[in-house]
């Protein structure tokens, strides 16, 4: 979702709470120096309050390592990971309030937009899972098939000339065992998908749940697939193809 979207409204959002704290930071001043205090023993008073106020957010290390996800809990701070637990965000009183003060946008357009939000989530992970599941049936199991078949063929044909293919059992097992699961996979994949929710935000929620990491599943699986099946057999551009061939 969010590679996708317009730049606009991320821009818009950080100019209000810009626009916020500088309303904050120059309303206390004007306090202050109201008071008979100049501007520099103002800012000397209220500059150390504003820094503990908000000291829990400023953090010098890597952002992305596990230790600073801890680090950010014990703080108290907010660790949204996907879009289901962020959209909420957009219709809490304290955004809703700040938007409505500066007048940039109503409660109600807010609400909309995260209405608008929810079904473009829904639809595009729905649309992603249904294309894995039509990818899977159309072109990745017949290919797994085949090469099962190829696989089934050849240990049948030593078999019959009377040796032994221990390492042909070991590789018809192995590409047995992947297109099973492949199938199992992309069933409850498909399953997964003929979901109706209640709400649009209960629908995405068993998306987050329920759909993507039956997705993630099945491509760990068809990835397996792609590394074991020969080249001339499978019918989809490979990594390999994608990121240095083609």
């Amino acid at each position: 979702m969010s590679s996708g979207q317009s730049i606009a409204y991320p821009i818009i959002a950080l100019n209000l709470a810009v626009a916020d704290s500088l309303d904050y930071l120059a309303t206390a001043l004007e306090r202050l120096t109201k008071g008979g205090k100049s501007v520099e023993q103002a800012a000397a008073e209220l500059l150390p309050k504003v820094i503990k106020a908000h000291k829990r957010i400023i953090f010098n290390g890597n952002n992305y390592a596990k230790a600073w996800e801890k680090e950010a809990g014990t703080r108290g701070l907010l660790n949204l990971k996907n879009t289901v637990d962020a959209l909420p965000q957009l219709v809490s009183p304290e955004v809703v309030g700040l938007f409505e003060k500066y007048e940039v946008l109503t409660g109600r357009e807010l609400h909309a937009r995260y209405e608008i939000l929810l079904e473009q989530y829904n639809k595009t992970v729905n649309v992603e899972g249904q294309l894995m599941v039509l990818l899977g049936r159309r072109y990745i199991l017949p290919a797994a098939f085949e090469y099962q078949k190829q696989a089934a063929e050849s240990v049948s044909a030593v078999k019959a000339a009377g040796g032994k293919s221990v390492e042909g059992k070991k590789a018809l097992t192995g590409i047995t065992t992947l297109t099973d699961e492949f199938q199992r996979r992309t069933d409850r994949l498909q399953q997964a998908l003929e979901h109706e929710g209640t709400s649009a935000a209960a629908h995405a929620k068993h998306f987050r749940d329920r759909v993507i990491p039956a997705m993630t599943a099945l491509r760990e699986t068809g990835d397996a697939l792609e590394g074991l099946i020969p080249h001339d057999g499978w019918p989809l551009a490979t990594y390999r193809e994608m990121l240095f061939i083609k």
